[in-house]
């Protein structure tokens, strides 16, 4: 699969969302953090700012629950236009079951690990998945530095990945710039999300496709891709 950017708005203008999302139109998706100041110490946004942002683009919107009760909110994402949707396995109380019911809503399921949690626990539960997000920084705040530890869960993850022959997408989250990206990709990542290196750029598009050749050169070198 080519790489994928998904920009995240945790970085854009709050009061010019649209616009905001219409800068990055060339992006593949649109990462929608939603954090609940319980699950992170950060409170974001909500419901039905993901309606006004499905309204207000044609990017497909990947939202990350970093909220207690996934179970709960998780399906209401998707009512609310979310084309993906992530919760954490930390924070879920039936994994399996909360992906199925987004699944079964139309939309992708996608769970998310904290640096601090290890892959192997889950390795039954990836062909429930669609996708899964390592973090690589603590979730809760925008504009953090890239945990270089996190490279070998990335590479177990994109091993576990291939041994069971899945068509999962492994997306990274948190400090991936030009510096970090081409690392993750060649341990095994497909879909980045880049909240500071896409809307701190002073064109946020050419930062996505800047981005993207970077990910493709190294994806094209990088010895998982030539495993299938």
């Amino acid at each position: 699969m080519a790489p994928q950017i998904s920009p995240s708005i945790l970085s854009a203008d709050f009061a010019r969302l649209a616009d905001e999302a219409k800068a990055v139109e060339g992006a593949d998706w649109l990462h929608v953090d939603v954090m609940d100041n319980h699950f992170v110490p950060n409170l974001t946004l909500g419901v039905p700012v993901v309606e006004s942002l499905a309204r207000a683009t044609d990017t497909p919107l990947d939202c990350h629950l970093m909220i207690e009760a996934p179970d709960r909110w998780a399906p209401q994402f998707v009512e609310a236009g979310a084309s993906s949707v992530t919760f954490h396995v930390e924070a879920a109380t039936a994994p399996v079951r909360l992906a199925r019911e987004i699944r079964a809503k139309g939309a992708r399921a996608s769970m998310a690990l904290r640096p601090a949690t290890p892959i192997e626990p889950y390795e039954d539960l990836l062909p429930e998945l669609d996708m899964l997000l390592i973090m690589t920084v603590e979730p809760g705040f925008g504009g953090q530095a890239f945990l270089d530890i996190m490279l070998p869960k990335i590479r177990r993850t994109r091993e576990l990945i291939s041994k069971h022959g899945l068509q999962l997408w492994l997306q990274v989250d948190g400090g991936v710039s030009a510096s970090t990206i081409e690392r993750c990709a060649d341990a095994g990542a497909d879909v980045f999300v880049a909240g500071s290196a896409v809307y701190g750029a002073s064109d946020p598009a050419e930062a996505v496709r800047a981005l993207r050749k970077q990910a493709e050169t190294a994806t094209a070198v990088a010895s998982w891709s030539h495993d299938h």
